[in-house]
Order: structure tokens, then C-alpha cells, then sequence
């Protein structure tokens, strides 16, 4: 049996201090909020509207364990390319493919796709992703977005 998937609709993440965490969803990233169970401790995001995906926010125990994730939005080459700008504006670092900080996206050969990382509060791994329509070039590695142009 074969399940046509579209994509991934719903993601989650265990988060310390939610109120911190839903203001950084809601103000700084823009997400809209779908809803919050105070009494679960559980925050719900729509992510590119409720068809398209939902980001679930739930905090932790006090526990002296921590989980960092990653996960990917998918969005349109314009909202990548001006990610920097849009990122820096809200007090959040740009990052590469290896955590580094960066000043423009990077490009991922194999795919290819143009990509920006960045953390939350909680530290996990965030992701603006665009799929380019170039051809994959897999001997590209990882490489800024100047550097895929010049080829």
C-alpha cells in the first residue's frame, strides 16, 4: 500500500516557559494563533493557514533534560532571500546549514534549495526553506545563495 502524502501538516515541540515561547511564535514570527490550553500548558499555531499546517508548543516538566528540534517552513524565494532582513529586525540571529551566522541565505545543491536557519528561545532548530526550480547540482554541497549565482 502506497499513502500520497502532501507534506507534513502538523509539528511539535516541548518548549520551557510557553508564555516566552508564544510570544516568540505570535510577535516576532508572525504566526497566527489557533489555540491555547492554559490548563494543558499547550499553545496551537496555523502555519500558512489551518489547510496547510499547525505548530503545537507544549511545555516541558522542570526536568534537567532539554530536547532541541528542527523543523522547516516552507516558504517562497522572496520571503527566504529577504529572511536576513526580516529576522535581524526581530532581535533573531540568521544562521547557515552549520550555525553559523550568515548575511544572506545558503543554498543546499542536491535539491537545490535556498535556506535560512534560525533558533527559538528554546534553542530548537528552525528552518526557511524554498525549493529553487535549478537543476540539482549534488557536487554544490552546502554554499551561500552568491556563490550558487556565480556558478
Amino acid at each position: 500500500m502506497t499513502v500520497e502524502t502532501l507534506g507534513i501538516y502538523e509539528t511539535h515541540l516541548p518548549v520551557r516557559d510557553l508564555e516566552r515561547s508564544v510570544a516568540f511564535y505570535r510577535y516576532k514570527l508572525g504566526l497566527e494563533v489557533a489555540k491555547v490550553l492554559p490548563d494543558r500548558q499547550v499553545a496551537f499555531f496555523w502555519v500558512g493557514g489551518k489547510e496547510l499546517g499547525m505548530l503545537g508548543l507544549w511545555q516541558s516538566g522542570s526536568g534537567p533534560l532539554s530536547m532541541a528540534l528542527h523543523f522547516a517552513f516552507r516558504c517562497g524565494v522572496e520571503t527566504v532571500m529577504s529572511g536576513c532582513e526580516q529576522l535581524e529586525a526581530q532581535g533573531i540571529q540568521p544562521l547557515g546549514f552549520h550555525g553559523e551566522p550568515v548575511r544572506e541565505p545558503i543554498v543546499i545543491g542536491w535539491m537545490p534549495a535556498l535556506s535560512l536557519y534560525f533558533k527559538d528561545p528554546d534553542g530548537h532548530s528552525i528552518e526557511m526553506l524554498a525549493i529553487l526550480p535549478d537543476e540539482p547540482d549534488p557536487d554544490f554541497g552546502v554554499q551561500s545563495h552568491a556563490v550558487w549565482r556565480a556558478r
